[in-house]
């Protein structure tokens, strides 16, 4: 596959450590020349759906970070660093002031009465070189492709701690937001090099009295730069500050591997991502405490097989089938000719499960049990957990729903 280089021209500051995470969201092959970044993208174009789509999301993120650039795609790296410059739509047509040229280049060429590259371009290279230096003659060499123009790749560092400092003072937390995109998308864009994801980061907001650390936590390992910013979101919401902030520090102390998905590049999740995203929202909202999940005992009492536990760890199913919804006191039945009726007769789907434990411990209000459990199915087609009690006086009961 042929070479497809995407230049992003900065037409105020030269690139940060945290831009260049952030176009690694696109490619891992990022290369720095003075104030542009070069993205190689030959390799990815399909997984993004065609060049327009790759440059309207990289124009769409910068445009998003508050950073003025110029962008333009060309088969080598000078190439497009000159077209993103000039803001032509071919090298011949390029003026050569607006070109990038070692000292002094620029104003000699003038002097020459060159206005377009084309122009020098025909002039023949070794009578270049004597009159405006090797260097200069070589660039424009390397921009039609006539000699090599190898570029060092941009090494990802292997923990991910990055930093930025505020033009001014914030003092109203859900203000820090814009600045903060700059942070979570160059963590995205890391974390797609590393073929990696995580369950939780922090954000230090730096003051003079020292700093305040949000711990950010995801239920499940990711990359996803808009989950990141939508959980921040929500905490920095409910944030009162104790200082004006004057820096924002963003440190990832660990990753698990998480091949085989890119952010933006696939679908992460349907009802899988829509679940984890609202648990992720209602822990930023209500807080990590109050958000829990139910994960099995290893007890055969309904009433005693459940706990709290975390939410999206590993949990392990019961078998048999257990109803979610547990009833608080089991809901007595009526029985007809021995079958249990709920506004008409219940249909034993499957079943008897027998369950006798809790001998022991009367104190804890439900004791010992001695049951014949089944799945039932009601008249208007719900699945219930109903059981017959054993003990005297006996009976049929209901115990939960499975949906």
């Amino acid at each position: 596959m042929n070479p497809l280089w995407l230049a992003v021209r900065l037409t105020d500051n030269p690139p940060t450590p945290s831009l260049v995470c952030w176009a690694g969201r696109f490619t891992p092959r990022v290369s720095l020349a003075d104030s542009a970044l070069l993205l190689e993208i030959g390799g990815c174009l399909r997984l993004f759906g065609g060049l327009d789509v790759l440059r309207e999301q990289v124009a769409q993120g910068l445009t998003e970070q508050g950073i003025a650039a110029r962008i333009a795609v060309a088969a080598t790296p000078q190439a497009a660093i000159w077209l993103a410059e000039g803001q032509g739509d071919s090298l011949d047509a390029l003026a050569i002031p607006d070109l990038s040229w070692p000292g002094g280049v620029a104003e000699k060429l003038t002097r020459f009465g060159l206005r377009r590259l084309g122009e020098l371009r025909r002039l023949p290279f070794a009578g270049l070189a004597r009159r405006i230096g090797k260097p200069a003659a070589t660039m424009l060499a390397r921009a039609y492709g006539e000699a090599p123009d190898p570029r060092l790749d941009f090494v990802f560092p292997l923990r991910f701690e990055q930093e930025i400092e505020l033009p001014a003072a914030v003092e109203n937390a859900p203000m820090l937001l814009f600045a903060a995109r700059r942070l979570t998308g160059a963590l995205a864009g890391w974390l797609n090099v590393r073929q990696a994801g995580l369950r939780e980061c922090r954000l230090d907001l730096v003051h003079r009295q020292g700093a305040t650390s949000l711990l950010l936590r995801f239920a499940e390992a990711t990359r996803d730069g808009n989950r990141f910013e939508r959980v921040l979101r929500e905490r920095l919401e409910r944030l009162q500050l104790t200082a004006p902030v004057e820096r924002l520090r963003l440190v990832v102390d660990s990753v698990e591997s998480l091949a085989g998905s890119s952010g933006g590049l696939f679908d992460e999740g349907g009802a899988k991502e829509g679940m984890a995203a609202l648990i992720e929202r209602l822990r930023a909202r209500l807080g990590e405490e109050r958000v829990v999940g139910i994960a099995p005992v290893a007890e055969h009492r309904p009433e005693c097989a459940t706990r709290q536990a975390p939410v999206g760890g590993s949990i392990p199913t019961a078998t048999p089938p257990r109803p979610f919804w547990l009833l608080a006191r089991p809901e007595s039945l009526a029985e007809i000719a021995g079958r249990p009726h709920r506004r008409g007769p219940l249909r034993l789907l499957a079943g008897p499960e027998r369950i006798e434990s809790g001998w022991w411990d009367h104190e804890e209000g439900v004791g010992d049990v001695r049951r014949d459990y089944f799945i039932a199915l009601t008249q208007d087609q719900r699945w219930a957990w109903v059981f017959r009690e054993l003990k005297a006086p006996g009976g049929w009961f209901l115990h939960g729903w499975f949906g």
